[in-house]
């Protein structure tokens, strides 16, 4: 892997996509994840964090937020550096990358759902994909659902590949409606021939805690089931254990919180 700093080779795209390197990769996966409506409990951009520890990424890209936000709806944020001086902290998407396993690397992107200009915002990602010879794209997700919190996490998806899902266990969506960017960015990548799988990992709507790391392990879980690779999941399991104690303590003491948890297993357990 080599390279200096430099802007992605289609036209367009290097008015917003700065690249810190450019990297000679070889046979590259992307992962990406978007926060806020895309994310509940923080869990899918948990689990690009996790990955990226894992595999010691190091920065890629970053994406020029001006075309893309409405920073009234989404605002900067102001932090103390080391000198106490304030610096401006603005919505942006990051890329990085890191080896698997010493012959393939992983592209790992995480960031904040575009506001605007969704269709120049795919074009950079996809244009990007296709100059570092991505040919796997896995896009993880979290939502909101009735869902038992001590039971294992469900993932459910699609992908342009049908023999995937049922390979990897993930229950096929018959969604219709509106969508996020982890929609438009799937049918995008699915166009351009590419394999494409979409994740998401259904999570309690009655437990307000984040980030959920149960629903981080299971979409790291089963990405690397899916891009055949490893890594220590064990500090992450260890972390759902705990989660999963205290959201038990929090529902043990709420009345009616039990009441509702023992409707949902009843209900699992008469289908």
């Amino acid at each position: 892997m080599s390279g200096a700093q430099g802007t992605c080779n289609h036209s367009g795209v290097d008015d917003v996509l700065r690249l810190h390197v450019q990297p000679e990769l070889r046979d590259p996966a992307m992962v990406l994840s978007f926060g806020g409506w895309n994310d509940a409990g923080e869990a899918a951009t948990s689990a690009v964090g996790y990955i990226d520890e894992a595999v010691r990424a190091v920065p890629l890209a970053t994406l020029d937020p001006d075309p893309f936000y409405d920073f009234t709806v989404h605002r900067p944020v102001l932090r103390r550096s080391g000198d106490e001086s304030l610096e401006v902290e603005w919505p942006t998407n990051v890329l990085r990358f890191g080896s698997l396993d010493g012959t393939r690397e992983i592209v790992l992107g995480s960031g904040v759902e575009p506001h605007l200009r969704w269709r120049s915002f795919c074009d950079a990602y996809v244009n990007l994909a296709l100059d570092l010879g991505v040919r796997r794209v896995v896009l993880m997700g979290a939502y909101l659902a009735d869902v038992v919190y001590s039971q294992p996490v469900v993932l459910s998806g699609f992908s342009s590949d049908p023999e995937a899902l049922p390979e990897f266990d993930v229950q096929g969506s018959s969604y219709e409606g509106p969508t996020g960017i982890m929609g438009v960015l799937a049918d995008r990548f699915r166009r351009e021939g590419m394999w494409v799988l979409s994740l998401w990992a259904g999570l309690p709507h009655y437990i307000e805690a984040s980030p959920n790391p149960r629903g981080a392990l299971a979409l790291v879980s089963k990405v690397s089931e899916a891009l055949d690779f490893r890594i220590d999941l064990d500090p992450l399991r260890r972390e759902a254990a705990v989660y999963e104690e205290r959201v038990s303590k929090t529902v043990s003491e709420d009345s009616e919180l039990t009441e509702y948890v023992r409707g949902l297993k009843k209900r699992d357990f008469a289908q």
